[in-house]
Order: structure tokens, then sequence, then C-alpha cells
């Protein structure tokens, strides 16, 4: 038997066809959607105005909880970012993180449980790589982040334990429900998609139509550095993935944001500056600094503030569009690179199923 179906995996033209194939009037389908992204709710007994035995069937059809928060192991830094534990339904366990800011609420989700990139400065990839996330659990992660909020997310980021375009299917699968103008309603530039560099998933990226943000992170001026940082590179070297990016931009008239972990005495100098300038400026782009948050298996540093502010002005006088981030979350291991998976080898292991 195969397992139970995730409902927050599915379109709204999905749902109607399973309300159909059950001989339910249309306007069900309707009332159900608005219980699940409008009203939020978590359980089928709180869908007051569906009829009983309605609700036997879905909760004998598909999961409501897709992901649950693990209260215990939740986090909150001094700057008021939050980090929670979202606890799977196969025991497994991904991070992600709230962003509280004047005017917005940001959650950052995670799309796998792992990574198989293996940054070296990123702990999401140190354990190794368990399996992709269902769309079903991303956008159940945005629902756990509404529940603390108390109020739908502004914004999400794909930024979390993962890659994105690694799990592509699923991950533009979730885009698509978070963006439904009848759901959630967020919209299409608030939702931005972070990858490695994955060339083949940008490229396809961009025939999908959607005006969503892309990040890519890039973090060193050249092959020699970048591989050493990121193994991603000997497959997708520098050259190749600009030349993507490039072409992406002019497909999608969208402007790639270029993310760049500052690393002490690694490719903070300005001699990097300069070599990162005259290749960002080929192009309309974004560049976006962000000195390094300290990970347990990585011995690198950030630079002083002097360091990354002379290269912020470097990329700035060529021309690139440059900040320098304050990387938020680090007193509760929240910030960039430092997300975790964990596992509870006391719960029997489900399979996930979208």
């Amino acid at each position: 038997m195969l397992p139970m179906r995730f409902i927050h995996g599915l379109f709204k033209s999905e749902l109607k066809d399973f309300c159909t194939s059950a001989q339910w009037p249309a306007f069900r389908c309707d009332q159900l959607w608005n219980w699940l992204y409008v009203r939020r709710v978590a359980r089928w007994d709180a869908m007051t105005n569906l009829p009983r035995a309605m609700r036997e069937v879905l909760a004998g059809e598909f999961r409501i909880d897709a992901a649950t928060t693990d209260e215990s192991a939740s986090l909150l830094a001094a700057d008021g970012t939050r980090r929670l534990l979202a606890r799977l339904t196969d025991g497994d366990s991904v991070e992600e993180v709230l962003i509280p800011a004047r005017g917005r609420n940001t959650v950052c989700v995670s799309t796998q449980v792992g990574c198989r990139f293996n940054c070296v400065f990123c702990a999401s990839g140190q354990a190794g790589f368990r399996r992709h996330l269902a769309a079903g659990e991303i956008v159940g992660e945005v629902l756990l982040a509404s529940a603390a909020f108390g109020a739908r997310p502004s914004h999400v980021v794909f930024m979390g334990i993962g890659e994105p375009l690694d799990n592509y299917d699923e991950v533009i699968r979730a885009v698509r429900i978070l963006n439904d103008g009848d759901g959630l309603a967020i919209g299409a530039r608030r939702l931005t998609l972070s990858t490695c560099g994955v060339v083949p998933g940008i490229r396809r990226l961009a025939g999908e139509g959607l005006q969503i943000e892309l990040s890519v992170s890039l973090h060193a001026p050249n092959d020699a550095v970048r591989s050493r940082l990121m193994p991603v590179n000997r497959r997708w070297p520098v050259a190749e993935l600009l030349a993507a990016c490039a072409d992406y931009t002019r497909a999608t008239k969208r402007i790639v944001t270029f993310e760049y972990t500052l690393i002490r005495g690694c490719n903070d100098t300005p001699e990097h500056a300069r070599e990162l300038a005259d290749l960002l400026r080929r192009f309309p782009c974004r560049a976006n600094l962000i000195p390094l948050s300290p990970v347990e298996e990585f011995d690198g540093r950030a630079p002083d503030e002097r360091t990354a502010r002379g290269f912020q002005e470097t990329l700035t006088r060529a021309g690139v569009n440059t900040t320098l981030r304050t990387s938020r979350g680090a007193g509760a291991k929240a910030a960039c690179g430092q997300l975790r998976f964990r596992r509870d080898e006391a719960t029997p292991p489900t399979e996930p199923h979208p």
C-alpha cells in the first residue's frame, strides 16, 4: 500500500479533480482550499463547514501534518531571528529560520534532508544527503512559519538545508502552490530560490515563466578558489555558470543576485575584489556580500569590517550593485551556512510521498 499523500502538495486543480471524483459539489473544494491556506488549520476536525463524511474520506487519503514544530529545539537569537526544527513524518527533521523585520516577515525553508554538494563552509551537507523533501513538506514548513508569525509570511527564501535545483520538480511545485492567488498568495517576486550553481537547473528555470528571484552562491571570482570551497565548480565552472546566469537574465528580464561569503585570507583580498568586479560588470546583476558565519567543521574566519567595506567599495566603483549584509541569526545557529538536519532513530521510518 502506498503511503498517504500530503494534501499541501496538491495544486488546487488537482484537489478539484479529487473532489469531482468523490462526487462532492464544486464549492467544497473552495471551502477546503480556504481552510488549508487562508485559515491555515492543521486538523481535519477544525474544518467545521465540511460534512463529517467528507472529512473522514480526506483523513483516509491525505496527511495534513507534513511538518510539525519541535518546540524543544526552537532557538531565538538576540536580533529576533528564530530557528525552528520542522519534524517530518518519517523521523527526519530539518531546520528553518524565521526572520522578522520592519514591514516584512521572511521564512528561510529547507528543500532537502542534507545536501550532496558539500560546500566546505556550510554545515548543511556535513552529515551527507538523505533525501529530497516533497512539495507538501516544503509548503508545510511555510505553514509552520505562518503559525509562529501569527500571519502569512510576506517573503519565502529557499536558502535552508539542501540545493533547491537538485530537487527541481518538487521545489517548483511548492513555489506554484505558495504563489496561488486563492491560497497563501505570496507574490512571485517575494519568493527567492537559491542555488550553488546547478547550471542545467538555471537554464530550465528560465523557461518556467516565473517572476521569482534567483540567487546564485558564487563565493569566489575564479575556478581555483571556487573549486576548493565548492566542489560543484568542478562540474560547472565559473565561466559556464555566469553564461547561464546572463542567459537567464536575457530570457526572464530578472536580475540575478550573486551571494559571496567573505572568508579571511581566502577570497577577500583587493585582487579578488577586482577580479570579481571584472566578472560581474559584464551584465546586470547584484552582489550580496556576507561575512562568514562560524561552522564547527570549517576553520575559516570572517574578515574585519575594514576589509569587507573595502571589498564592497571596489565592486561599487566598478558599477556593480553591491550590498554588505549583516548576517542574522548566529546567536541561534541560524545564520547562513549553519543549518543542519537531524534524525530521530527511535521513529519508525515511512517513505514520504508527495
